[in-house]
């Protein structure tokens, strides 16, 4: 139960930061393509280059919301662990 507890709390601490670089990330990159797109850059560049934004944004969100289900997880097993 106690290395289950720490595994748990290993991997919140891990996926949450990771979630938050990589939504950051993709916005970032959304709004470097949409500043190519207004700059007059080829369709295909700016569509690609959005795309993978958008990609790493939604998959920030996806670690993110993993690492809320570990620490979730990790707080009910700490407390029935109490009692």
């Amino acid at each position: 139960m106690k290395e289950e507890i720490r595994r748990l709390y290993r991997k919140w601490l891990i996926m949450a930061p990771l979630g938050l670089v990589l939504t950051g990330l993709g916005l970032s990159l959304l709004g470097d393509a949409a500043t190519a797109k207004y700059a007059g850059a080829s369709f295909w560049h700016w569509f690609i280059y959005g795309t993978v934004s958008l990609v790493i944004f939604n998959a920030g969100l996806s670690v993110f919301g993993e690492a809320v289900v570990s620490r979730s997880r990790y707080m009910a097993m700490k407390d029935r662990e109490k009692n």
